[in-house]
């Protein structure tokens, strides 16, 4: 069972590290939202490619645009934290109980 257990500890340490790279690259796309950035710029097509689907779909169930601003980031913010301290601490939980089952 310590291999099943150290299987679920590094999907969870990668998911976490994945979380954690998609909650910057969330907030570096707010951060490029209050200037007019060039659209053609490589950084910016990549913040826009890999944001965008999520957003439009946030955007589509909970319209939150409300005098100009767009809530959809910090719904995505929010969504990252609770998966970090649910769905990451579940599966080192599920780890250290498969660990101490032997």
């Amino acid at each position: 069972m310590f291999v099943v257990a150290n299987f679920l500890i590094a999907l969870a340490q990668v998911v976490d590290y994945l979380l954690w790279a998609y909650m910057w690259i969330v907030v570096a796309r707010a951060v490029i939202s209050w200037v007019n950035p060039d659209p053609y710029n490589p950084i910016v097509r990549f913040l826009h490619s890999v944001t965008d689907p999520l957003f439009y779909r946030i955007r589509r169930i909970l319209p939150l645009y409300a005098g100009g601003i767009d809530f959809s980031p910090i719904v995505v913010f929010i969504a990252i934290i609770f998966l970090q301290r649910f769905l990451v601490q579940s599966l080192y939980d599920l780890a250290r109980s498969l660990r101490f089952m032997e």
